[in-house]
């Protein structure tokens, strides 16, 4: 029996594709577990081909699966729809099964409405797809009542069995990093809290589940093995058990893991030990969802956590020199020019190195959408249109266009405004242990107002300035090859090449076998007309793509072709 996983592609255009590139991971852990059984089976990643249909239908022909299992999220169902309409064209005999947390929350209307949806799994979806999985080999399937988990059609009538159990050793799943390469994973699955926004509680549940460190080390490091070393630990509370993030933060260390990665956090789990073990370990951004600096904003929207919290958790984040990012929603239930003006005033105080500002939008499985649909009479059938989401101010009459178009104005504007002071008035723990990790934040934050997101946002004054800055400040720190680069880039934008290439000089003398500090030399040479110099410097990584055309660049300029 040959199975198929996909990852569909999603309703709206992105420009930035990392955001929905990523496969979920309960889709690596489905087909691990099949493979284990004995399966054959593996995942197609459709997420670039919402335009493309012909090729997603010729890789279903040459597929030939048997069952075909796509994972939705709201913003994807209907590039799911699509694709089992397309498996049926391609094999009417081939039985189509959603997952996800789309498909938890809309069983019942994805199968009223889409016959080409045979099956819902419904929740944590391990080990009610693989007893699907064994029902269907069967002909006929059999009772599919004894299994929990799972909705179908049986006749004109849509039913689903009792809940599934959730897994309580979650250890027990195979390892998904021994059959699979990503960068997303997770040491727990839950989360306590109950945000009207949000569908994880009602999806995962209220208890948070572990793996063992060994468990989630063991998956980090199979990665890191296969050449990842930037992770996203997407846990909805990285650090809801102090012992446990710790232990895992010095596993990693005692394994010798030299990995850089993101986690997201609650205000109210965070301490100085925990920052420290996770900035040893590699964290470099922790996200905190603020939500509003009002506070009868965040009680509206079920978020109970305290300014003082608040404050205190973006101090000892940056502190730690790990960057301190924020989610902020607004045009929320109750929304002024006065709550907008609480959440400036809190931005102002927090002082984050990023934010993302959401619009509050409405989905299924939240308390959000049930009082949404009670007040506006709607059904789950609002969903047969084209949107990914519903914007709440479109439920409110309160909330008036223009007026949500000035408040996200004026929380950018005090965002950007303000962050040269944010970065500037930073002061970091005085451990020289942490002196190396300081020196790679500083630099690493000053790279993104020299070349990375900050560097065209002409909202943040001195965007120049506050790299430079950075730069240095690093440099104080000890020495790190991106402080040299960043600062010998800048030198050369502005055509000061002799004082590039005497840093870059200087960096090398700590960095000796840095490629992108050679090239950044040779190139400083090659503006001085110092092509002799640039060779020399340029052959020590002749095999790199990046030094070919700069190697031949000095030959013709010196008059040498192709000769050596």
């Amino acid at each position: 029996m040959k199975i198929v996983l996909i990852h569909p592609y999603f309703i709206e255009h992105r420009s930035e594709e990392e955001e929905i590139s990523a496969v979920p991971i309960g889709l690596y852990y489905i087909c691990a577990l099949l493979l284990e059984q004995g399966y054959d089976a593996e995942i197609l990643n459709f997420y670039r081909d919402a335009e493309n249909p012909l090729k997603i239908k010729e890789v279903l022909e040459r597929k030939k699966a048997d069952i075909v299992g796509i994972s939705v999220f709201n913003a994807n169902r209907l590039g799911g729809v699509a694709i089992a309409r397309l498996a049926k064209e391609v094999n009417p005999q081939s039985k189509v099964v959603f997952g996800g947390v789309g498909a938890t929350f809309l069983w019942e209307h994805f199968l009223r409405n889409f016959a080409e949806i045979d099956y819902v799994v419904l929740g944590e979806g391990e080990y009610s797809f693989l007893e699907l999985v064994r029902k269907l080999e069967k002909d006929p399937p059999g009772d599919l009542f004894s299994i929990k988990g799972i909705a179908f059609r049986n006749g004109s009538r849509v039913l689903k069995t009792e809940p599934a159990e959730p897994i309580k050793d979650l250890d027990k799943l195979p390892n998904p990093a021994r059959y699979f390469t990503y960068k997303h994973l997770s040491l727990t699955r839950g989360c306590p809290g109950n945000c009207s926004y949000c569908g994880s509680p009602r999806f995962w549940g209220h208890k948070v589940r572990f793996h063992s460190v060994s468990y989630f080390v063991d998956q980090l490091e199979l990665l890191y093995r296969k050449g990842v070393t930037f992770f996203y630990v997407s846990d909805d509370i990285f650090t809801m058990k102090k012992d446990v993030a710790i232990a895992a933060c010095k596993e990693i260390l005692r394994r010798g893991l030299r990995l850089s990665w993101y986690a997201i956090s609650h205000v109210g789990s965070i301490d100085e030990e925990i920052l420290y073990w996770m900035r040893k370990a590699g964290c470099i951004q922790i996200s905190y969802g603020v939500e509003s600096g009002s506070e009868k904003i965040r009680n509206g929207l079920n978020k109970r956590i305290e300014n003082e919290q608040i404050k205190r958790a973006f101090a000892l984040t940056r502190r730690f020199g790990i960057m301190a990012r924020a989610y902020i929603i607004y045009a929320c239930p109750g929304e002024s020019s006065e709550t907008i003006r609480e959440t400036e005033s809190l931005i102002g105080e927090i002082k984050p190195h990023s934010i993302i500002f959401y619009v509050l939008r409405v989905f299924p499985g939240t308390s959000l959408y049930e009082e949404v649909k009670e007040r506006l009479k709607l059904t789950d059938d609002v969903w047969l249109n084209p949107m990914e989401d519903i914007l709440y101010l479109e439920t409110d009459p309160a909330l008036v266009g223009e007026e949500v178009i000035e408040y996200r104005n004026r929380l950018r504007k005090t965002f950007y405004e303000g962050l040269p002071s944010f970065v500037d008035s930073m002061e970091l723990e005085d451990s020289k242990d942490l002196y190396p990790f300081h020196a790679d934040f500083l630099s690493r934050l000053a790279m993104t107002f020299s070349h990375g997101d900050y560097s065209a946002v002409e909202a943040i004054a001195g965007r120049e300035a506050v790299a430079i800055r950075l730069f240095k400040r690093s440099l104080q720190y000890g020495p790190h090859p991106r402080a040299y680069l960043g600062l010998a880039m800048i030198e050369q934008k502005n055509r000061e090449h002799a004082k590039a290439v005497e840093l870059l000089c200087e960096g090398i003398g700590h960095f000796p076998e840095n490629e992108p500090l050679h090239m950044c030399l040779g190139v400083g040479y090659m503006n001085l007309g110092r092509f002799s110099d640039a060779l020399r410097v340029l052959m020590k990584f002749k095999e790199s793509p990046e030094a070919l055309n700069r190697i031949e660049a000095c030959r013709r300029a010196l008059g040498q072709g192709q000769k050596e």
